[in-house]
């Protein structure tokens, strides 16, 4: 995405909250319930037609287990970043088990790096 506007911002996010909502098995009307905000403005973020304060989206990402790079990823245009992101989602997707197996491999790369004084 080579330029970022609210509404390209807003369809991603009412995407991916609309995504972990259903996997979640939440009807909308659950969901407002939960977050304390009305059925219609879920609806509205879901479909792209409202921004969502960051209060609300951070409550979203709480209730939902949502990462900030699930939701960010799609925005990315540094190759860095959008890198790490991509990294990170595919993590996300991962048994608790295969975690903290990779976890323990990061643990090792950097203790080598530490050694080798990088």
């Amino acid at each position: 995405m080579s330029s970022v506007q609210k509404a390209n911002i807003d369809k991603v996010f009412g995407k991916v909250l609309r995504e972990f909502r259903k996997k979640h098995k939440l009807t909308q009307e659950e969901l407002s319930e939960k977050l304390g905000i009305s059925l219609k403005y879920i609806s509205r973020i879901e479909n792209g037609n409202n921004g969502v304060k960051t209060e609300t989206l951070v409550r979203y990402m709480n209730i939902l287990g949502i990462t900030p790079n699930t939701i960010f990823v799609d925005l990315l245009t540094h190759p860095e970043a959008a890198k790490n992101a991509q990294i990170s989602e595919k993590i996300v997707n991962l048994s608790d088990e295969k975690k903290d197996f990779l976890n323990s491999i990061i643990d090792l790369l950097n203790d080598l790096d530490l050694k080798n004084g990088k």
